[in-house]
């Protein structure tokens, strides 16, 4: 490990129990920074009503600390936005968020897309399939925006256990994205998640970063933040036990892909020949062949649109 790596590790990783919340609220409320909490869901009636209902309770009743939540639905076919909507949150559908910009699938689509109907000084992103959520996840991670003005963005760390084995979750980041980091970005090799879903960052980076639309968002967001603010700005928060919905692995193997591409672009900006994954089933007659694009579209830093550009000057 880089020797930087190793004192980046000392100087800005932290503990949710470092900043209590007494102290996070009266740093947002010397500082005046707004904070918005933003769930992208898609057909997580289960689980998202339960993490807004937490959300509210615990940082908007009881400490006035998040300013809205807001749940990106983008294109449920379940009872996500009913749910979220009774527990407390502004639901808004992807597609209504800049209709002149036909919407693609992908959870960077919606991060991206978040942006413009939500409006915090900072930006707490959630996974809307959390079990057993605690508003720690949302303190812990912004707490460090409140209270340094030198961070620009907070990862959340975890442990994420699988089966009942703790540690044992996070596959993509251990088979994919971890060696890539090490490899190509050592500067990035201290982050414990790479790849959570759970991270806050000030509106001014999130507007000047480009967000790959699909699953290769985390990965892509982090490189670039590098490259814009420097490691001393980027930090991470123990916030304890994430428990969620694992995927199969031939899901794991198309995000896999689609993390892979992301970095590639970052390498080179090259050409990928067939941007496609070729993954296989066993059918009546064997094994068939399933083929799937990979994503390849990125989306431009917001502060290019020119819709947002209309709403800061409004």
């Amino acid at each position: 490990m880089l020797e930087e790596v190793e004192r980046w590790l000392s100087t800005r990783s932290w503990s949710v129990a470092d900043r209590p919340l007494h102290q996070v609220l009266a740093a947002k409320q010397r500082s005046g920074q707004t904070i918005s909490v933003v769930l992208p869901a898609l057909n997580e009636e289960e689980t998202v009503g339960d993490i807004v209902a937490v959300v509210r309770h615990d940082l908007v009743e009881r400490a006035p600390l998040v300013d809205e939540i807001v749940v990106v639905d983008s294109g449920s076919t379940d009872r996500t936005s009913e749910v979220a909507a009774r527990a407390g949150a502004r639901v808004v559908h992807r597609d209504d968020i800049l209709p002149r910009i036909p919407a693609v699938p992908g959870k960077g689509e919606v991060l991206w897309r978040s942006l413009l109907v939500t409006g915090g000084d900072i930006v707490c992103f959630i996974d809307a399939d959390l079990k057993e959520f605690s508003s720690d996840f949302v303190t812990g991670i912004v707490g460090p925006l409140l209270t340094d003005p030198d961070v620009d963005l907070v990862k959340g760390m975890y442990d994420r256990p699988l089966a009942g084995s703790a540690g044992q979750g996070g596959r993509v980041t251990e088979l994919m994205a971890r060696p890539l980091l090490n490899m190509h970005w050592p500067q990035l090799a201290g982050f414990v998640q790479p790849l959570g879903g759970e991270y806050a960052a000030r509106r001014s980076l999130l507007e000047q970063l480009p967000f790959p639309v699909g699953y290769g968002v985390e990965l892509g967001m982090l490189v670039d933040a590098l490259h814009l603010v420097g490691l001393d700005a980027l930090a991470q928060v123990d916030v304890g036990v994430r428990k969620h919905r694992h995927q199969d692995g031939q899901a794991l193997g198309r995000m896999a892909a689609a993390i892979y591409r992301t970095a590639q672009l970052r390498l080179a900006r090259g050409h990928l020949v067939r941007p496609c994954l070729t993954q296989f089933e066993r059918g009546e007659d064997g094994f068939e062949p399933r083929t799937y694009s990979v994503d390849t579209e990125e989306r431009p830093p917001m502060v290019e649109i020119a819709e947002y550009a209309e709403r800061k000057v409004a």
